[in-house]
């Protein structure tokens, strides 16, 4: 098992990626934090999942937008299991609008989950991270963070704005030992990718537009979270590994 041992707090755990990558951590034998916002019965449902693997799990409700609910997830971690071995910042919604038509609220809003989330998340999971010298963070971005999207561009600049979020973190945490890397995510087989995924027209333009020609799996994706979470990674820090299929190639 490749986190044998090791202790995972995954927001937005509770589905899609997120649930994806938790219970792909419990199978390589981690035990994990479910952080979720409002979705109470799908992260119980998760924590049940991870403890039939023989793992153990908490669920704990927070918005890791704020420094209550950041520090209130880590502080899980740390209550129930004792050490924070992996972070992955996965939390995220959209709020999609035109930018002569989005309002202020729906701009604040998305780029606080993405981008202001993330960097709350890493300092709190700083001390005890620094403390036993070690630690991989694993932040989520995404194509449109890349190459940009129309109707979103709040969601494409909190995106980008993680990629450097991602690298200055790795310059500054490498000297304690710990790891910053970031996955960027193409369109995933997700409730967020519906409207995609359920328009015939939009499914023809994004397909033609990914090398591979199909959209990600949720298991898929979380093979590259196993991967940067294990020691198998252990050279490897302030990365951004593209899981898109080949679409920010095109």
């Amino acid at each position: 098992m490749r986190l044998q041992g090791k202790v995972a707090v995954v927001t937005g755990g509770s589905r899609g990626v997120g649930r994806a990558v938790c219970l792909a951590f419990a199978r390589e034998g981690a035990d994990v934090v479910v952080n979720y916002a409002t979705r109470l019965q799908a992260a119980e449902e998760v924590v049940r999942e991870v403890e039939k693997m023989g793992r153990k799990a908490v669920a704990v409700g927070a918005d890791v937008a704020s420094w209550q609910g950041a520090e209130s997830v880590v502080k899980a971690a740390i209550d129930k299991f004792g050490k924070i071995d992996v972070l992955v910042n996965n939390a995220g919604f959209i709020r999609p609008a035109m930018l002569h038509k989005m309002n202020e609220e729906d701009w604040q809003a998305v780029i606080d989950i993405h981008l202001k989330a993330p960097w709350l998340c890493i300092k709190a999971a700083f001390p005890h991270m620094t403390q036993q010298k070690s630690g991989s963070i694993i932040n989520v971005t995404s194509v449109a963070g890349v190459v940009g999207t129309v109707g979103q561009i709040n969601y494409s600049a909190a995106k980008g704005g993680v990629i450097a979020l991602t690298k200055s973190a790795a310059r500054e945490l490498a000297q304690y030992g710990i790891r910053v890397n970031c996955i960027c995510l193409g369109i995933v087989e997700t409730e967020m990718s519906e409207r995609i995924r359920t328009d015939p027209k939009l499914v023809e333009i994004y397909k033609r537009r990914i090398l591979l020609g199909r959209f990600a799996t949720p298991e898929e994706a979380a093979e590259a979270f196993v991967f940067l979470a294990s020691d198998a990674s252990s050279y490897i820090t302030g990365q951004l590994i593209m899981v898109d299929g080949g679409y920010g190639m095109t």
